[in-house]
């Protein structure tokens, strides 16, 4: 038995080349999310399951993938909300909501160095050949440097 395509031909196409942009873009986005998960836990964060339908409300009630700030007296919580990953909340203290920004911190700086690293590595790259992009940004001999 033959297929029915019920869309109209330039649509198909267009829907089945975009197909692996979409795939690309999702599974960077569980990757994102998995590096968040995993750096939520390493700073002492605790996840807390959305397995009951009132957690699930609740828990879609609150901004996703962001820090929300709990006060409660002299008790100070910061909770993060994930429902599209691991479906559950994480829930940290003063002190793991400061480890987790000081690992966002050092990588971060890692990554920059890391790209600097990049920008320079290949000594026989000719920066002069491309000439100079704006007054005082060239490169090479006689653009500026």
């Amino acid at each position: 038995m033959a297929a029915i395509n019920i869309l109209p031909p330039a649509l198909g196409r267009t829907a089945l080349a975009a197909t692996p942009l979409l795939l690309l873009v999702a599974g960077c986005a569980t990757m994102a999310n998995k590096n968040t998960e995993n750096g939520l836990a390493a700073a002492g964060f605790i996840d807390r399951p959305a397995n009951t339908p009132q957690r699930t409300a609740m828990l879609n009630k609150l901004p996703a993938r962001h820090f929300v700030r709990r006060v409660h007296g002299d008790n100070v919580k910061y909770v993060y909300a994930d429902p599209s990953g691991c479906n559950c909340l994480y829930v940290g203290s003063q002190a793991a909501y400061g480890k987790y920004q000081r690992q966002i911190q050092r990588k971060g700086v890692a990554d920059e160095r890391q790209m600097a690293a990049m920008d320079y590595q290949d000594s026989a790259w000719n920066w002069g050949a491309w000439g100079p992009w704006n007054s005082g940004w060239g490169f090479g001999q006689g653009y500026g440097w």
